[in-house]
């Protein structure tokens, strides 16, 4: 992988562990010479993983919308800023970026670029890794809902451990390099002959 796409949260108002966790996962991209793609912002979580990768020699994405794109939330110091017409084609912009997507713990937002994101690599729209940052455990009821979804016939096994979830972004990041896609459930999935 050369690029990960990282989404999480930007509210400064959340507990320190998460923005230490976020700026350790911008380092460990860097240190294995991973870009950064993320929302562009300089707050909350957005702005300590991207901090973290230019603290550490990284190249840096940003993707964000004009509305965004203010001194007030738009990060100045970055490798480059792209800007996107609106919130449909900033997530486009960022898809075509990636070769993986990463999860920090967030709220609507995050939640929407993940399961978009898993979404298409059920339908095989792409073959990239998916990875869950597990900071305090942030996941765990997500991953309880996954896994009933699976109980109940909603989700594919293979499409759930799909989902790598790790605490640690060393962990995290050598789980994804190990992806391989569930091609033979995505032709399940889609019912091909």
């Amino acid at each position: 992988m050369k690029s990960i796409c990282v989404f999480c949260g930007s509210s400064d108002a959340v507990h320190v562990d998460y923005k230490t966790a976020a700026y350790k996962m911008g380092i460990a991209l860097a240190e294995k010479r991973i870009r950064l793609v993320y929302g562009g912002g300089k707050t909350g979580l957005m702005g300590e993983v991207a901090n973290g990768a230019l603290s550490a020699g990284g190249e840096v994405i940003g993707v964000i919308i004009p509305s965004m794109n203010t001194l007030a939330l738009a990060h100045i110091g970055l490798t480059r800023m792209d800007v996107a017409p609106d919130m449909h084609g900033r997530k486009a912009r960022m898809h075509e970026l990636a070769d993986g997507y990463i999860a920090l713990p967030g709220g609507f937002g995050t939640w929407d670029e993940l399961f978009e994101t898993i979404t298409w690599a059920q339908t095989g729209a792409h073959e990239k890794p998916v990875g869950l940052l597990n900071v305090k455990k942030y996941y765990e009821p997500l991953l309880a809902a996954m896994d009933h979804a699976v109980a109940e016939g909603f989700v594919f096994a293979e499409h759930r451990k799909a989902v790598f979830c790790k605490m640690e972004p060393a962990e995290l990041l050598e789980s994804m390099g190990k992806y391989e896609h569930p091609r033979e459930a995505v032709k399940r999935w889609l019912k091909e002959e």
